[in-house]
């Protein structure tokens, strides 16, 4: 008797304490009694009756994601694999739903994705898809919502977040990308150099300019520096064709003498004979002498050819005719 007492305490001990259970948070649990559905739990420490009630199954409420990996063709017919996560969670007001009228909601979940993107990406070029993705992720997140309500589900959000063209595809489009890059260098390296050339020929003008400047300063300072010389020269009385010369001499051997300051030269001078200087400067005298005489001469001719050609002009009339042989005179009538 003690036995079967303690063994009937003990089965009642286990019925008592089957009838309590806890459901976790974010977590929702099916009732059903014989069978047929009877109430939902929601998390907490909850009871039920032993024997009667059993739980039937067990919802989860929190966020969950599935990635969908569709492979499809584009409209300049290349073939991409596209993978799109879809995130979705059960409505806590609709677990019934969620639990009776959809079994398998990853599987339902996955065609829909397949059916909306084989739809939408066979439109757009694979440049599109790419720049276009956002507006598929949003199609396939508004046909789901549609569809997946009426099951209990809701979609928080979905996702493309890989595009993956065949691999000669991407060596293409790689190479495309690359030769525009390479284009794009050349342009800026040309620009680069065009702005360098301009700049230099500016440089050289700026250069020219400001040396031709200084060119025409320095005749100019030894222009007035020839005519000091010559008033100086004169006030001594060596005339202005000796001065002249002396000074066209004196410059040859400064010219000479800066030529042997500099080791590293190798300009000749010519003639750079020691006679050459003695020869320079008789050769200009006589050339301004013969050059005063010729000058002399012509303005001593000159009045004299004047004159004639004012004598000309005051003749009398009369003494312009012609006057003819008697032989051609005209005879006189008999």
């Amino acid at each position: 008797m003690n036995i079967a007492l303690i063994f009937i305490i003990i089965i009642g001990l286990f019925i008592f304490l089957s009838s309590f259970f806890t459901v976790k948070q974010q977590t929702s649990i099916i009732i059903e009694r014989f069978g047929k559905f009877h109430s939902i739990r929601h998390s907490g420490l909850q009871l039920k009756i032993p024997m009667i009630d059993r739980i039937a199954g067990r919802v989860n409420l929190k966020i969950q994601q599935l990635d969908v990996i569709i492979e499809t063709k584009t409209k300049d017919n290349v073939f991409v694999k596209l993978k799109v996560s879809v995130q979705f969670m059960v409505i806590k007001e609709t677990v019934y739903d969620a639990f009776y009228k959809l079994e398998y909601p990853h599987d339902q979940i996955t065609s829909y994705v397949f059916d909306v993107v084989r739809a939408e990406v066979p439109k757009l070029k694979l440049d599109d898809v790419f720049e276009r993705k956002d507006d598929i992720a949003i199609a396939v997140k508004r046909e789901l919502n549609e569809a997946m309500t009426t099951y209990g589900y809701t979609i928080i959000n979905t996702l493309v977040t890989d595009i993956d063209p065949d691999i000669q595809v991407k060596n293409a489009m790689n190479r495309i990308n690359a030769a525009d890059r390479e284009k794009t260098v050349a342009e800026f390296e040309a620009e680069a150099s065009r702005i360098r050339i301009v700049a230099k020929a500016k440089a050289e003008a700026e250069s020219k300019r400001l040396q031709g400047q200084g060119i025409a300063d320095q005749r100019r300072e030894i222009a007035r520096g020839l005519v000091e010389s010559v008033d100086v020269l004169n006030k001594v009385g060596i005339n202005s064709q000796e001065a002249s010369a002396l000074i066209v001499v004196t410059q040859h051997y400064d010219t000479l003498q800066a030529i042997g300051s500099d080791a590293n030269s190798n300009l000749i001078l010519l003639p750079n004979s020691p006679q050459a200087g003695s020869d320079m400067l008789n050769n200009m005298v006589a050339s301004f002498s013969a050059s005063n005489q010729i000058g002399e001469m012509m303005k001593r001719n000159k009045p004299k050819m004047k004159s004639k050609a004012e004598e000309h002009k005051t003749l009398p009339p009369s003494s312009h005719k012609l006057e003819l042989p008697d032989s051609e005179s005209p005879k006189s009538e008999e």
